[in-house]
């Protein structure tokens, strides 16, 4: 009995220092708490994306229990000799399968089975009041946290516009909204993370304890390692939201306006707005959209309804938040602040709701498109960060000139101030204090017009890439997608040294996130046999 388990500690041993080379299955012997699928259903779930347009299947899911699961499997992958990627995915939002990995294993971050607490979750999330922050699952979704902290009258402070996207996934990023301008990002509002690097290392970190691995993680797009818990700021949670739209048929005034706005983000909560977004908004195109439900659909406002020079219109969104204990000073705090701006008179449109129904806006929207079968669709998103000195040539060659009045879904355009990003995190921005940010976030629709087509809006974002690049606007893209590492080597520019030098500290064998395709493995991941 004893020489048959010293033979089976043996093969064990075997298979993680040499490599897998029999089934997946033999993963199993790690002894995870949580659960290792191999169930077709589970394997094309993670092999797509909200973007609609890579597929990559992986050998196996994880469905962690604990941080210790995703330890014991990343650090196998280090330590077998033949190797395999491992790549975290939360909610699937990502674009251009940046969580995906072939012949690798998925991670399944959010919506974890047999977990520890019961719930679907490897832990619930911790809220300290007297310290102000809430400890959370790296998967956790951000409506879930908002949830959670809103029990004890907290809330985080910066967001992202839609709330069903894990924590770890926009941290890894950055995690940006209309409040940015005032709060920064949401790297800029973490305490302390817990990672799993890719030698299998669980590691605490913060800006104070292993500060290299935190700055590097936060908008290092999962290559250093697997976010697993996260300890957020949080602030007291508004009752009320007073939002208001209004119009703009010239450019100029349109950008001059947001930039005002942004500069007042030093200034008491009574002599600023608390969110700041603007859109484009196409010829004939609703100026509601899927984003939000501000208007009535029994009475939508079209482009046409306004006197617009050149078929395009400029909307700017802006809210104050506010209790009942101070509902009767609001209007007036409001009257003050848009008194100062030079939108098209008599196209003021307001309406009050409650903080969490503003914040969770688009995932109402979502639920209508889905039952129209218009959600699930390819998404191909090109997501930009434009230098303030060069944002009105953009406007001309881009809005006014590429786009030729045709789009398929909203286009976002505001700005963000520089002083509110940490240099020392991964992600790169322009090199001015003021950028904006411009999303194009189309849906492609394969039976309709020619501008709706996959093909079509795929050159399209070609063509302003191409754009900026012979205007020399000096762009950074946001969820960048590039396809070689000279490339990448490009985007990060004076970063990439650091950038490239936390790889091989963190993640030499560069195990993981392979699908954002700036690294390649330590091995063949085409040759690699199972």
């Amino acid at each position: 009995m004893t020489t048959k388990l010293v033979l089976v500690f043996a093969i064990f041993c075997l298979l993680v220092t040499v490599g897998f080379t029999l089934d997946p299955i033999e993963l199993r012997r790690l002894g995870f708490e949580g659960h290792l699928s191999v169930d077709p259903s589970d394997l094309k779930a993670a092999s797509s994306d909200f973007g609609g347009v890579n597929t990559a299947e992986p050998v196996a899911v994880l469905f962690p229990a604990s941080a210790e699961d995703i330890a014991k499997l990343v650090k196998a992958a280090y330590e077998s000799a033949q190797g395999f990627s491992v790549s975290a995915r939360g909610h699937g939002h990502s674009t251009n399968g940046q969580a995906q990995t072939a012949n690798g294993v998925v991670v399944q971050m959010s919506g974890s089975r047999g977990s520890r607490v019961g719930s679907g979750k490897p832990a619930l999330p911790k809220v300290s009041e007297k310290l102000m922050f809430v400890d959370v699952w790296g998967g956790e979704l951000w409506i879930d946290v908002l949830t959670s902290t809103l029990e004890h009258g907290l809330a985080p402070k910066s967001w992202t516009d839609y709330l069903y996207l894990s924590v770890g996934g926009t941290l890894s990023n950055a995690g940006i909204s209309g409040q940015a301008f005032n709060y920064g990002p949401q790297i800029s509002n973490v305490y302390e993370l817990d990672v799993v690097t890719g030698k299998g290392e669980l590691l605490t970190c913060s800006g104070e304890l292993n500060p290299e691995l935190f700055h590097a993680v936060l908008g290092g797009l999962g290559q250093f390692g697997i976010i697993t818990r996260v300890r957020i700021a949080l602030e007291p949670a508004p009752q009320r939201v007073r939002w208001i739209r209004v119009l703009y048929s010239n450019f100029s005034a349109f950008t001059h306006d947001q930039e005002y706005l942004i500069s007042l983000s030093g200034q008491p909560a009574t002599g600023k707005f608390d969110y700041i977004e603007g859109s484009v908004i196409v010829d004939e195109g609703l100026i509601n959209n899927w984003r939000s439900s501000f208007f009535s659909p029994r009475n939508p406002v079209k482009i046409s309804s306004v006197t617009v020079d050149g078929g395009f219109l400029y909307s700017l969104e802006i809210t104050k938040n506010y209790n009942q204990s101070n509902a009767d000073t609001i209007d007036q705090e409001v009257e003050d602040l848009l008194k100062k701006l030079n939108f098209i008179p008599a196209k003021i449109f307001t309406t009050d709701l409650s903080y969490v129904d503003f914040l969770d806006r688009v995932h109402k929207n979502e639920l209508k498109l889905r039952s129209k079968g218009l959600w699930e669709v390819p998404h191909p998103w090109l997501n930009l960060f434009v230098p303030k000195s060069r944002i009105a040539d953009f406007d001309n060659g881009v809005f006014k000139g590429i786009l030729g009045k045709k789009t398929s879904g909203p286009i976002l355009i505001y700005p963000m101030n520089k002083n509110k990003w940490n240099d020392r995190n991964s992600v790169v921005t322009p090199n001015e204090e003021v950028f904006y940010v411009v999303s194009f976030l189309r849906s492609a629709l394969e039976n309709g017009g020619e501008a709706q087509k996959l093909e079509y809006l795929t050159n399209q974002n070609r063509l302003i890439l191409r754009f900026c690049y012979e205007a020399r606007i000096n762009i950074k893209q946001y969820l960048p997608h590039y396809t070689t590492q000279q490339e990448w080597m490009d985007h990060f520019g004076d970063k990439w040294a650091q950038f490239q030098q936390s790889k091989m500290e963190f993640d030499p064998r560069r195990i993981l996130a392979t699908g954002q395709q700036i690294f390649k493995p330590s091995f063949d991941t085409h040759t690699a046999s199972w």
